[in-house]
């Protein structure tokens, strides 16, 4: 059943809360821009207390992240503008199907990522040691596997310029 999509006159806020080994990593809060009973769109300021520099990108005060979360999948698309707009790139978590309920919307993060330059020029996969090192592939193998699917699914669609169809 479809959900209707938020109405932009009255925003409504919801909190996110990214759980990582059973634990909250990280709760801030964002504005539901849509949710079609499949996809939900929220917008948040960057929620880190610093910035943080990857090296291919910094995250910092004044970037604007509009994420995207399904409920069917198992992943999450992050598009990080700066403080004018411009886009610098898309960050993918690598999550179980998100889930929003009173109020909530909670993703547990399962290690995997990929990034994706604004220009489509860097496409890197992430954190591939810290999957292996998180004993996912042994407590929960059907987990395993469809994390690393999604995240050749996420690589594919960024190497091959489908990507920004995912998100319209």
């Amino acid at each position: 059943m479809a959900a209707p999509s938020a109405d932009p006159t009255r925003p409504v806020t919801v909190e996110v809360v990214l759980v990582k080994a059973g634990r909250t990593k990280i709760r801030y809060p964002a504005d539901l821009l849509a949710d079609d009973g499949v996809r939900i769109v929220v917008r948040a300021p960057w929620a880190g207390d610093t910035t943080r520099d990857f090296g291919f990108v910094r995250f910092e005060s004044g970037d604007v992240f509009t994420e995207y979360y399904w409920r069917d999948r198992w992943y999450a698309v992050k598009e990080v503008r700066d403080a004018r707009g411009r886009v610098k790139g898309w960050y993918c978590d690598i999550t179980r199907p998100a889930v929003l309920a009173g109020g909530g919307l909670t993703v547990e993060d399962l290690d995997l990522d990929l990034w994706r330059s604004a220009d489509g020029t860097d496409v890197r996969r992430l954190d591939e040691d810290e999957f292996a090192q998180s004993g996912l592939t042994e407590r929960d193998p059907e987990a395993a596997a469809a994390a690393v699917a999604a995240l050749d699914e996420l690589e594919s669609l960024a190497r091959g310029g489908n990507f920004t169809a995912l998100l319209a």
